[in-house]
Order: C-alpha cells, then structure tokens, then sequence
C-alpha cells in the first residue's frame, strides 16, 4: 500500500509540474508576442480615414497607414475602436498604444500625449446647405448653430465665434446628417472628410466653402515617455522614404501627397512653459456648477418623460387588456418594438431617420433636440409603463370589480374608483424602478448632442482630458439623483400604504 500511495502522488506530482511548465511557457509565449503587438485605438467614423469596410473590417487611408508602418517595423497592429473623445483618456490609461485617427497635432493635446511626426496635411472647411450664399467665413457664422465633433479642433474653433449655438456630435457624419435635416446651420470640420462624404454619399443638398479656415497637421498620438513612439516614428520615415505613403495616398485622394515636417511637430509646447497638472480636488470643484447644470436638465427630461409615459403606458395598458382584439394586437406589437430594440437607435432613428424620410417626401421638416430626446424617451418608457400598468390591474381580486358592479357602478366608475387606486399603489415600487432606469438612460440622448449630465462631462473631458475625474463626479451625481429618487418613492409608498393609515387612525381614537 505505501508504494502504491507513493507511486500515485509521484504521478500527480509529475503531472502538476508539466502543466505548470506549460502554463509558464504559454505566458511567456504570449508576452514575447505581446511586445510585437500594437494596439492602437481608432474612432471608425472619418472616412475616408477610418471607416468601416464592407466585410465588417476597418479600412481608410489612416489604417492602411499604420498598417504599413506596422509591416516596416516587424510589429503587428490590433485595431480597438474608440468614440474620438475616448482615445487620450485610453492613452493616459495605456489601454491602448497608440492611436490613429486624423488627430490634429495641438499644444494641448502634447501636455497630455506625445505625437509622432506629423502623416498628414490638412485643413478645416466649412460645409453648408447647397443654397446658402450668405456663409463664406467664420465672421458670417455669428449667431449661427454650428454642428461639430466633439472634442476636435473645429469644436475649438466653433466656441470662438462669438454669439453662436455650438451643438457637439459623436461623429463627422452624424454631424452632417443634422446639417442635412436643418438641425444646423453649418458644420465646421475637416476639409478632406467633408469633400468625400458628400463625394461618395451623394450628399447634395452640401456644400463646402472654398476658403480654408486653418492649416493642420495629424499625428499618431501614445501615451507619454512611450518606448513605441520611436518605432512608429522609424516606421512611418521608412515608408515616406521608400514610396509607400505615396501610394497609400494617391489610392485614397488620387493626388500627389504633399511635403510634410520631419522631427520638428507644429504647435508643440516647450516643456517648461507646460503648466502643472492641477489636482483631482481643484478638477472636480471647477467641473461642479456646470455637471448640477447638466443634472437639472437631465432631472427636468426624466420627469416630462415619465409623465408622458404615464399617460401612455396607462392607454396601452388598458389596450392590453381591451375586448377588441385589434386592440390588443397593436398594444402587443408596440410593447415588443419598443421593448424588443435598444434606446439608442430609437433615438438616433427619430432624430436623424425621421426628417430624412419626410424630407426625402419632399417636405420640410426637422426636430427640436429637446422635443425628439422627449418623445424617444416617452415612447419607449410607454411600452414598460404599459406592462406596469396591465399587471397592476391584473392583481386586483376580480369580486372587487363584482361587488362594485353591484352597487351600480360602471366599467369606467370602477376603474377610477375601485381598481386603479389599489393597482397604483401596487405599482409603485416597479415605477420607482422605471423612473431611475430612465434618469439613467437620458445619457443616451447625448448622442443627438443634448447637453444633460453626461454630455456636460464628455465637453470638460474633451478639454481637460481628466477622464477619470470628471465620468467620478458624473457617476457620483448619478448616484445621487437615483438615491434621491429611491427615497422619494419609498415615502410615497410608506404614505399610501393603507395599514401606516389605519394604525394612525387608531393611535388618534
């Protein structure tokens, strides 16, 4: 027996060790690999820069660009794609290497990365309706709506002009979709991914002004003191030497490639003019008054929403419940839609989707930011409210609705007296639920460029680029609000609750 015990753990002792070799030589696979990987980030949104490609790939000139810098220097490149003002804070959190994506070389952007030399030449340009003849500069955009891309240069250039309305996009074609609409009266942003996406989307209802605004130079940004920033450099010097960048520009904007800047980076700052980082504290306090202005906003949008889904999750919900049963098909079919398909495409789908579609009819007609956020989100509130609505109905004792009929009340009578105030007080607990579910999902309507609690961040971000401090102090405001909206409700049941009524009725007697 002690043999056989001996030889058994000799056994497992052996197995143990070799998987544990394999386990380590794995690892140390992967980290050999690993140092040939590049991982850059990519908003894939630009064309002709970045974009998506039929297949479901990426494509564009910036990612056949660093492609081929990737194949100079023996490296091989795992694209991640990143909303653009998402792509410093993930260098300062090194989530990713690099990132390419028409990045305009400024001396903000080079006290929190570092940029390689400059790849591209290019420009800002404004784009306008076809029959507007009164926009030639940013003089004449006074007391204009100009639609940007959040945290780019045109939206920095945009905020310079004194008197007019900036609305901040997610991306250039969105952007252009509400220039299309009538959303805005123009869009202020670069002048070759203006030119394509009317060239290619067959946008001709836009136009690009002749005069450029400012000369630009992109560059691929790493994080700071990063040891890829050299190879990157060595790569893209390579391919400029060797002729490959000239293809790769000739095939994306048929033209001669024009000259660019070496080692010398436009718009760099000294290091010693660079100002200290100010603290987390002095960061969040200066970002305070404008996120409470975002929080009332986002306040204000939840209740007109809730009130409106109220209403017609109530209608639906008795729908639901209806003889007819046409009725209660449509009900069913609006319920499944709206719960079946996410927010944000409902919204995205009524805000640019539905002036396109009446337009392309032939008539006349855009949204209100804050007229189609509202409706989004009351349309889609309404498919919840009316299942609330329909169980809370439901769960009243069917000899209550008979005992009432035998006192001469009718259907409606029954309802409104009977039924529906002991169904609403069942129901407060899952409307508590729905109204901070909904508080929370007003950040999606900062898609549309509705400046709510969210949105207030992503601009100080844009700017700042303390990502970490400012989404803190939007989620603690969040977090705040919810906690808020959770007492409330919880004292309006504790005041409908008819057993806290009856023992206050017997305390007085």
């Amino acid at each position: 027996m002690p043999n056989f015990l001996r030889s058994r753990w000799l056994q497992r002792w052996v197995l143990g060790c070799s998987c544990l070799l394999l386990i380590l030589l794995g690892h140390s696979a992967s980290i050999a690999q690993s140092q040939n990987v590049l991982r850059v980030g990519t908003e894939p949104a630009f064309p002709p820069f970045e974009f998506q490609a039929p297949g479901g790939g990426l494509q564009g000139f910036d990612i056949d660009l660093m492609q081929a810098i990737a194949q100079a220097e023996g490296l091989r490149v795992e694209f991640q794609s990143l909303p653009f003002d998402g792509l410093i804070p993930a260098l300062q959190a090194r989530t990713v290497d690099a990132a390419i994506s028409s990045m305009t070389i400024t001396a903000e952007r080079q006290q929190t990365v570092d940029f390689s030399r400059p790849y591209f030449k290019a420009g800002l340009a404004i784009a306008v309706r076809a029959n507007n003849t009164n926009t030639t500069d940013l003089a004449s955009l006074q007391n204009q709506t100009i639609g940007v891309q959040i945290g780019t240069t045109g939206a920095e250039t945009a905020r310079k002009i004194s008197s007019a309305t900036i609305r901040t996009f997610d991306s250039a074609p969105l952007a252009l979709q509400a220039l299309l609409n009538g959303n805005v009266s123009a869009v202020i942003n670069d002048a070759p991914v203006t030119l394509y996406a009317i060239k290619t989307n067959n946008l001709t209802g836009i136009k690009v002004t002749s005069q450029l605004l400012t000369e630009e130079f992109y560059g691929i940004a790493t994080p700071k003191n990063s040891a890829d920033l050299a190879r990157i450099n060595a790569g893209l010097t390579r391919i400029l030497s060797n002729g490959t960048y000239d293809r790769i520009y000739r095939k994306w904007f048929n033209a001669q490639a024009p000259s660019l800047a070496t080692a010398t980076v436009p718009g760099s700052t000294p290091q010693s003019e660079t100002a200290p980082l100010a603290t987390s504290g002095a960061v969040i306090t200066r970002a305070l008054p404008i996120l409470l202005q975002g929080a009332l906003i986002t306040l204000q949008l939840t209740a007109l929403s809730v009130l409106l889904g109220l209403i017609g999750g109530t209608l639906m919900g008795l729908a639901r419940l209806s003889a007819s049963r046409p009725l209660r098909w449509f009900a069913r079919a609006y319920i499944d839609f709206f719960r079946g398909t996410p927010l944000l495409v409902q919204i995205l789908m009524i805000y640019f989707g539905i002036p396109a579609l009446v337009q392309g009819l032939g008539f006349t007609f855009t949204f209100n930011r804050l007229g189609a956020a509202v409706l989004a989100l009351s349309l889609n509130s309404t498919a919840y409210l009316a299942e609330i609505v329909r169980a809370g109905i439901q769960s009243i004792e069917v000899g209550q609705v008979e005992a009432a009929q035998s006192l001469g009340l009718g259907p409606g009578q029954t309802l409104r007296y009977v039924v529906f105030p002991q169904a609403f007080r069942r129901m407060l607990p899952p409307l508590g639920n729905e109204f901070i579910t909904l508080l929370k999902d007003t950040s999606l309507v900062s898609v549309i460029g509705f400046e709510e609690l969210l949105r207030r961040g992503q601009l100080i971000v844009a700017d700042n680029y303390r990502a970490f401090e400012i989404y803190a102090a939007v989620a603690l405001v969040y977090l705040v609000l919810n906690l808020l909206s959770s007492q409330a409700f919880s004292f309006l049941e504790a005041r409908m609750n008819p057993n806290r009524r009856s023992r206050q009725s017997s305390s007085s007697d």
